[in-house]
């Protein structure tokens, strides 16, 4: 994807604020492959330990900014002047946000306003794809959601990403901003941390079949199996609706070249509890799910969310996108790709 310029052809810039992330680091590969310049931001650090980055060392460039910190990120925009931006970075694990409430307000809800402020003093015309979240709709009483539909947030996580939703359409409509919000559903993938429920469920699958020694640790700080083999799990009746974050990726891009700015939810209006990804996880590899897991009481929510599925009719309909992966496929792949990962004797 080029501009034309008189007598060159220029690349596009795009800025990916996250990019260490697993849609970040997704989203610099669908970049790269369309002619773009990506620059990506990662939080400063002493530790360059970026596993969903390694392939991507000297094929973009890499800078510091923090969502917290309104210098470097306009520092990012005024070095690049960007002609897209995707903001992708936050405090994105709802869970955490109990015990981090403060700071993910201060990162996922306030981080995107110093974004937009950015690029509204020193790239007023780049175009703005602003990560919101299913988690946006808590609990409404309808069995799929659309671009309408209530919002309803019910925990720190959802109420933050509110903020940032409505926000995007303030900038939008406030400073005629090309400012657009992605409703996305849980979207997976072998890029995923270890604390979504997904990548825990494949990974320990993986260190049980490999028989691993040394697994890594869970959300509690604890050895992902424990000493008896055991997985332990929070409520396994809980339903999302699960894609694939390759897929997501490109839907960010497609929001983005539209005519017009608008927001859109992308899902697969489908639903699948925990338990259905346990159950597929273990049989790949031969295994009932009911002989290695455990619910444990403390990796349950104060509050949790309903089922819910993301109507992605209207992305369909004026970007041309739809999933494409199945929630069986889906698990699949992720299983096979900790196997490799977590090998015997780890």
């Amino acid at each position: 994807m080029v501009a034309v310029t008189k007598g060159a052809m220029v690349a596009k810039k795009a800025v990916i604020i996250g990019v260490s992330s697993q849609d970040g680091s997704y989203l610099a590969d669908l970049l790269l492959a369309k002619g773009y310049e990506v620059t990506g931001t990662i939080r400063r650090t002493t530790g360059y330990q970026h596993p969903n980055l390694a392939h991507l060392y000297g094929k973009i460039k890499i800078q510091a900014a923090d969502l917290i910190d309104q210098t470097s990120l306009n520092e990012v925009i005024k070095s690049v002047r960007p002609d897209e931006v995707y903001n992708i970075a936050a405090q994105s694990i709802p869970a955490d946000s109990w015990t981090h409430p403060i700071y993910t307000g201060e990162v996922t809800a306030l981080g995107p306003v110093r974004v937009f402020e950015a690029v509204r003093n020193f790239a007023p015309g780049a175009r703005v794809y602003q990560a919101t979240s299913r988690e946006i709709f808590g609990n409404i009483k309808a069995a799929s959601a659309n671009e309408s539909t209530p919002l309803d947030a019910n925990n720190p996580y959802g109420i933050a990403k509110t903020y940032a939703h409505m926000i995007t359409r303030c900038y939008r409509e406030s400073y005629g901003m090309f400012a657009c919000g992605g409703i996305l559903f849980n979207h997976e993938s072998p890029r995923r941390s270890l604390h979504f429920v997904t990548r825990k469920i494949t990974a320990g699958v993986a260190c049980i079949k490999n028989k691993v020694k040394n697994p890594p640790i869970n959300e509690a700080g604890e050895p992902l199996i424990d000493s008896d083999g055991k997985l332990h799990m929070g409520d396994t009746s809980t339903k999302r609706d699960w894609g694939y974050a390759k897929e997501y990726v490109e839907a960010m891009w497609l929001i983005l070249q539209n005519k017009i700015p608008k927001d859109y939810v992308i899902g697969t209006n489908t639903s699948y509890s925990v338990k259905d990804a346990l159950a597929v996880a273990f049989a790949h590899v031969g295994l009932d799910w009911k002989d290695y897991t455990i619910e444990d009481k403390k990796f349950f929510r104060p509050t949790e969310i309903k089922e819910l599925k993301g109507d992605y009719s209207l992305a369909k309909k004026e970007l041309g996108w739809e999933p494409k992966t199945t929630f069986s496929e889906l698990i699949k792949l992720m299983v096979d790709a900790d196997l490799k990962r977590f090998k015997p004797g780890f």
